[in-house]
Order: structure tokens, then C-alpha cells, then sequence
């Protein structure tokens, strides 16, 4: 009982952080004369990925004294991320307005920087997968691949903020729908109070986020979970909390482009430097339940991808729920 009293605690700690964070990151991306889409797949991505950063991290370097299992856990943590997001996020995202816009309605986040987003994370993607079946040694060629994921998300980068200043001008800013929520305490709307409030629910993230993760392990261990099934199923659900609930709260106030940027970005930033430090600090070698994984999210990226060039219809994306149904299916049958 006290398992569940602790989980549902820290749900609420992740949402109201959520609210002030994403409220704040939108004046902060205003003031700074960033476009939405990068406010998203930027600011946002990198600030809410520091959970499930933080789980392969402190599992290669201060986990448990199994190696076998720290591997485990960090490679499932790596993987999941991603799938996580391409799938059940996703899938969250736009169920949370079938409601206002019907299944049959669009979703309109800003065309150019999504599809660099995913194009980004497919190439990606499929160099971390394709580092799998190289040998450990000579460790050089790894070193080589996972060079170049960093690379790649330095290029990211760069194509992003360049792209910025352009969609600023034509209208791509961002427009916060709602006073900032510290101005209603009656401090003044400046950059300042900005900056502590955007603090201050980055620091409720990351608490939240931590006892979420805590919980859920201890919850799973109640279970009898693998380490492996544990951080590819259970791990990243509850890291990626942050990107789901303020993804909701975007694309519920018609910030699609941020939305769908909190997620996409969040992608790139999983599928180019993570990746990067599992291929040199661990096996990083594939098994039944890791190509699985590998390959749903692949399917699910793509699918966004394609779907992009069309124009986003919610029912088309709902199908990215039932792709993480498919895989649940798979690894537990």
C-alpha cells in the first residue's frame, strides 16, 4: 500500500512541475527570440530527458555490483527511450485531444522541423542498431560510431537554430497562452521570475521523476521483473513522464509545434548521445528482446515520419499505440 501511496505522490509532484515548467519555457522561448519548434525539440527536450538520462548513467557508473545486470539495465534504459516516445508518448499525446478535434482531425505542428527531427533520429537510430553486431575489438570502430552520433547531434543543433531565426519571422514564435504563473502571486513578468520559475519546475521534474523511478523499481522488484524487461517496459515509462504530461499540456492549449517538438527532440537527443556511451561502455549486443524493441520503434518513427509529409491525422497516430501493444505483446509472449 505504501509502494502505491509513493508512486501516486510523485505523479503529482511530475504534474504540477510539468504546469510550471512548460508555462515558464514558453515566455523563456519568447524573451529569447527562439521559434516554437525549437523551444521544443531544444529546450525542452534536453531539460526533460535528464531522468532517463540520468538511469544508464548511474547505472555504467554507480550501479549494483552485477555488472551483467548495470549492463542490462543501462542498454534497456538507452533503447527504451526511444520507443517509449516514438510509441505509448505519442500515442498519449493525441488521444489527449480526440475529444476537441474529433478522430478525424489534425494535428499541426510546424512541417519543417518535425521531419528534420525524424530524419535526424532515423539516421541515428540506425547507426546505434547497426554498432550492435560490431565486435568489441579493435574498439576503434566503435569509437568511430559513436563519434559520429555526437556529431550528428552537434549538426542537429546547428540546423535547428538556424532554421529559428527564420521561422521567427515568419510567424513560428512562441505565443504563451496563459499568464505566467508566478506573476499571479504578484511578482512582475520578467525575465528574472522567468528564469526562477523555469528553475524551480525543473527542479520539481527531476524530484518527481526520481521518486517516480524509485517507486516503480521497488514495485517491480515486489513483481519479480527482469533487470533487462525492467528498463526496457517499466524504467522508461516512468522517466519519460516529464515529455508525456507536458507534450498533453502543449497540444491541449493548440501548441502542437511544441508538442510534438518536446517529443521528437527528445528522440534525437536519446538516439545520438546515449546510444553513444552505451556502444563504448557496454556490450551493446543484440538479443531477441532488444531487436524487437529496435525494430518497433523504427516502424513507429517512420511512421510519424511518413504521416508528416501527409499532414498528422489523429487516427493515422493512434496507430502508434497499438505498434507499443504489438511489442508488449511480443517480449512478454
Amino acid at each position: 500500500m505504501l509502494l502505491w501511496l509513493e508512486l501516486f505522490s510523485m505523479l503529482i509532484i511530475i504534474l504540477i512541475a510539468a504546469q510550471l515548467f512548460s508555462n515558464s519555457l514558453e515566455y523563456f522561448g519568447e524573451r529569447a527570440g527562439i521559434s516554437s519548434g525549437a523551444t521544443g525539440s531544444v529546450l525542452a527536450a534536453i531539460s526533460t530527458a535528464l531522468p532517463e538520462t540520468s538511469v544508464p548513467l548511474l547505472a555504467i557508473f554507480a550501479g549494483t555490483q552485477d555488472k551483467m545486470v548495470n549492463e542490462e539495465i543501462s542498454v534497456g534504459a538507452i533503447l527504451g527511450a526511444p520507443l517509449m516516445l516514438s510509441t505509448l508518448s505519442t500515442f498519449l499525446m493525441v488521444i489527449s485531444v480526440i475529444r476537441q478535434r474529433g478522430l478525424f482531425g489534425r494535428m499541426f505542428p510546424e512541417k519543417t522541423g518535425l521531419v528534420r527531427d525524424l530524419n535526424f533520429f532515423l539516421c541515428a537510430f540506425f547507426i546505434a542498431a547497426l554498432a550492435m553486431f560490431v565486435p568489441i575489438e579493435p574498439i576503434y570502430i566503435r569509437a568511430m560510431l559513436s563519434l559520429l552520433l555526437i556529431i550528428l547531434y552537434v549538426s542537429y543543433l546547428y540546423f535547428t537554430f538556424k532554421a529559428s531565426k527564420k521561422l521567427v519571422v515568419s510567424g513560428h514564435g512562441v505565443n504563451p497562452c496563459e499568464p505566467l504563473f508566478f506573476s499571479k502571486m504578484g511578482l512582475k513578468t520578467n525575465l528574472t521570475t522567468i528564469i526562477i520559475q523555469l528553475l524551480v519546475g525543473l527542479i520539481l521534474l527531476l524530484i518527481g521523476a526520481k521518486g517516480f523511478i524509485n517507486a516503480t523499481l521497488n514495485v517491480s522488484h515486489a513483481l519479480g521483473i527482469s533487470a533487462l524487461l525492467l528498463s526496457l517496459l517499466i524504467i522508461p515509462f516512468a522517466t519519460e513522464l516529464p515529455e508525456k504530461v507536458n507534450s498533453i499540456l502543449w497540444v491541449r492549449k493548440n501548441q502542437d509545434t511544441l508538442g510534438f517538438g518536446n517529443i521528437t527532440g527528445a528522440m534525437v537527443f536519446q538516439g545520438t548521445l546515449l546510444p553513444a556511451l552505451g556502444i563504448l561502455l557496454t556490450p551493446w549486443q543484440p538479443s531477441k528482446i532488444v531487436l524487437t524493441g529496435v525494430c518497433v520503434t523504427f516502424i513507429a518513427a517512420a511512421w510519424i515520419r511518413w504521416n508528416a509529409e501527409k499532414g498528422l491525422r489523429i487516427s493515422a497516430l493512434l496507430l502508434n499505440g497499438i505498434f507499443y501493444c504489438i511489442y508488449i505483446a511480443l517480449v512478454l509472449g
